[in-house]
């Protein structure tokens, strides 16, 4: 049974347009039916609306906390019927019994090689550890922020002269090969069978 996926943003939905691409794939096994958005002015609503799909601001700050937010995208997920989530820059930290609900059928990507530099500001982290590979984490999302059971990375070089801007740019290239092919081998059951391996200019993608 092909899964109906919600991806839940916060900003211009980068990640999420790679993909609402690859779910247009026939042999992609989901289907993008739902984009949530925590912020109403969110780019990325309009490129999935421009899409024709479904995309709804549920915005933070109008609700007095975080059990009616919740509450609130609970509601859009279930009309929706949702199977699975993506998080795709999504800004917020989703409460214990929230990501319960969800436990196992929700990833996020996280812009460097966890476990290291969970949480934000990762690319200054990467410069001033000096390490000379970065890249990304698709993980599952557990109550433990960063933390969850990865699904694959993929690495990049560290650059000499490289900023925060210019790495968070390489990365991100990064990204966008490596979590429709790790999403895609979430929803087809396929982690923990024989990992993949590949080499796509100077981006190493590593599936689990």
């Amino acid at each position: 049974m092909t899964a109906r996926i919600a991806i839940l943003i916060s900003g211009r939905g980068s990640n999420m347009a790679t993909l609402i691409d690859a779910a247009l794939s026939d042999d992609f096994p989901g289907t993008v039916e739902l984009v949530l958005s925590s912020h109403e002015d969110a780019g990325g609503l309009t490129l999935a609306r421009e899409a024709g799909i479904e995309a709804v601001a549920v915005p933070r700050k109008t609700y007095k906390g975080k059990v009616a937010f919740e509450a609130a995208m609970t509601e859009y997920l279930t009309r929706a019927k949702i199977d699975f989530i993506c998080l795709a820059g999504f800004m917020r930290v989703l409460s214990p019994d929230f990501v319960t609900q969800w436990q196992g059928r929700m990833l996020n990507i996280h812009p460097s090689l966890l476990p290291l530099f969970p949480g934000l500001h990762v690319h200054e982290q990467a410069l001033d550890a000096g390490v000379a590979l970065s890249g990304c984490t698709v993980h599952l999302v557990t109550p433990d922020l960063d933390a969850g059971p990865i699904v694959g990375q993929a690495a990049v070089p560290v650059l000499p002269g490289d900023t925060p801007e210019t790495l968070a740019a390489r990365v991100q290239k990064a990204e966008h090969l490596l979590y429709p092919a790790a999403a895609a081998r979430c929803l087809s059951g396929e982690i923990g069978s024989a990992p993949i391996t590949e080499q796509s200019g100077d981006i190493l993608l590593s599936l689990c």
